[in-house]
């Protein structure tokens, strides 16, 4: 399946990075000296995207500037005056994506790429008889910066089950495939994507893929710090 739309979330105030993101929206703070929604773009555009619709918010005048002068993928902004969540920027966008499955990506998303890549390998296993969102998941063990107690459980047959414990063995990584369908009922206003998971999950339609790559979860200024150190003694893709 070839995935030529995108959403990246770029709306967030980046709140457990203050003071920087006070200054600089979250998807312009640097790591290896790019900014982290360039990292996204680029990866979109490696696996054939040719539009991407970007939500702003914080600072949204430096992050269209930005990317004023982006041409792979194409760019299209969608303003929120007020912030949506994940789920209602999302809904906002929708008519901007078309009728297939799209990616949807946070815009502060850092991962190395294992020996084929994470997108491609979440068009690969897309499953549209089964499916309505496929997450990408990783190794909360595993994950560089991650301080929670992970999101899910992943069964054999690759469905997604919520955290039952203290912890879940993994954690989303903000990288998903979503078919329209899953926001067919979807509120007004702002709400999580967490709302519309639980649907899926309810109907047996929530899958998730292991990563096989590092996953960077830059959330703190201290996670930036191990990033930029990560990016430092390693540069390559």
């Amino acid at each position: 399946m070839k995935v030529t739309r995108a959403f990246v979330l770029a709306a967030g105030k980046g709140t457990r990075m203050r003071p920087l993101t006070d200054r600089v929206p979250k998807p312009l703070v640097e790591v290896a000296g790019r900014p982290m929604i360039d990292f996204v773009l680029d990866r979109l555009a490696a696996a054939g995207v040719e539009e991407a619709v970007v939500n702003t918010h914080h600072l949204a005048a430096l992050v269209e500037a930005h990317l004023a002068g982006r041409a792979r993928p194409r760019i299209r902004i969608s303003r929120e005056a007020a912030l949506l969540e994940t789920g209602g920027g999302l809904a906002r966008a929708l008519g901007h994506l078309g009728p297939a499955p799209f990616f949807t990506v946070n815009s502060d998303g850092l991962w190395r790429e294992s020996a084929t890549p994470a997108l491609s390998r979440l068009a690969a296993a897309w499953d549209d008889a089964a499916m309505d969102a496929l997450l990408l998941v990783h190794a909360r063990e595993a994950a560089v910066g991650y301080d929670g107690v992970g999101d899910f459980e992943l069964a054999r047959d690759g469905r997604l089950a919520r955290r039952r414990g203290d912890a879940a063995p993994f954690a989303f990584m903000g990288v998903q495939l979503l078919h329209p369908r899953l926001l067919r009922d979807a509120p007004d206003g702002a709400f999580s994507l967490n709302r519309l998971y639980d649907q899926a999950l309810a109907a047996g339609r929530l899958h998730g893929l292991a990563h096989a790559g590092d996953w960077f979860h830059v959330g703190t200024p201290e996670a930036l710090a191990m990033a930029e150190r990560a990016f430092a003694a390693a540069p390559g893709e």
